[in-house]
């Protein structure tokens, strides 16, 4: 089996990476903190002192932090992955961000006889939790199928989407189905109060019909209980929707809605709402309609 360093330790890393101690892989773990790599080495993980030093004990390296300016910082700094990583390994990108970038990790990672793959998932804090992810992958096919038994240990829905860019691309379009949805929740609940209506009967009957979704059926119950803690916090959305917005301006595509969602959860991350999950739109929507 591969030795596999996990880099971040977050609201999603880490019970990934708990979920690849229980598949039986030996696990190299570091994080910006150490209460989470604490943690992890009480089920059996090593701790490491460095990216680089975790870079230089494991086969694969698996990333899992917020955005590009972590990545940097994770791969190219002082101590960082590059300083470590041995050639014939991979590196792992399961993080959302811009298929541009993506292409940049391979081309650097090239140069140093390692593989890479952009595979970022979706299903929230419950799907890491559980192991239920879909995992979005692009990459060298051969790398893809290297690396699929670790995939398989995080998550049940694995799609092998073509060259590298391709996992991230994938995953913005998710994000725009993502934030739509959820839009359209806050409005159909908005409506629903104002109107009288039992707003959980009308959770439970568009749950029932072709209004049905994920969403429907795991968030709309929290907002209605006042739960707005994240399973994916705001501010990672609206980083998302910025990318998506990037990456259609490099397209030469108009995607108008794209661009409203970015607006809303961008006034919503401006109210010091963004580390609340997705579903504090309803917050929002609760403003402006004076509800």
């Amino acid at each position: 089996m591969e030795r596999i360093g996990f880099v971040g330790l977050g609201l999603m890393g880490k019970p990934m990476a708990k979920n690849l101690l229980k598949a039986g892989y030996e696990l190299v773990v570091y994080n910006r903190s150490r209460g989470p790599m604490e943690e992890l080495a009480k089920l059996g993980a090593e701790m490491a002192e460095s990216p680089s030093d975790l870079a230089e004990r494991s086969t694969v390296i698996v990333e899992m932090v917020p955005d590009i300016p972590d990545i940097n910082d994770v791969v190219f700094s002082e101590r960082g992955v590059m300083k470590g990583v041995k050639e014939g390994s991979v590196f792992i990108d399961m993080s959302t961000n811009s298929p541009s970038y993506s292409k940049f990790l391979a081309e650097e990672f090239s140069k140093k006889g390692v593989e890479f793959l952009d595979a970022p998932v979706s299903g929230g804090d419950k799907g890491a939790i559980e192991g239920t992810l879909t995992i979005m992958v692009g990459g060298k096919e051969e790398v893809f199928e290297r690396c699929l038994p670790i995939f398989r240990a995080m998550g049940r829905h694995i799609f092998y989407m073509g060259p590298h860019g391709s996992g991230q691309m994938s995953k913005l379009c998710n994000q725009i189905a993502v934030a739509s949805n959820m839009a359209g929740i806050c409005e159909a609940l908005t409506l629903g109060s104002k109107a009288g209506l039992d707003l959980n009967k009308l959770v439970e009957l568009i749950g029932s019909g072709a209004g049905g979704s994920w969403a429907m059926k795991n968030l709309a119950p929290k907002i209605l209980k006042g739960d707005f803690e994240p399973g994916f916090k705001s501010s990672h959305l609206r980083k998302d929707l910025r990318y998506t917005i990037k990456a259609a301006e490099e397209l030469n595509l108009a995607l108008p809605f794209s661009s409203l969602l970015y607006q809303l959860y961008n006034s919503l991350v401006g109210k010091g709402l963004g580390e609340k999950g997705t579903q504090a739109l309803m917050l929002l929507f609760k403003e402006l309609n004076r509800l």
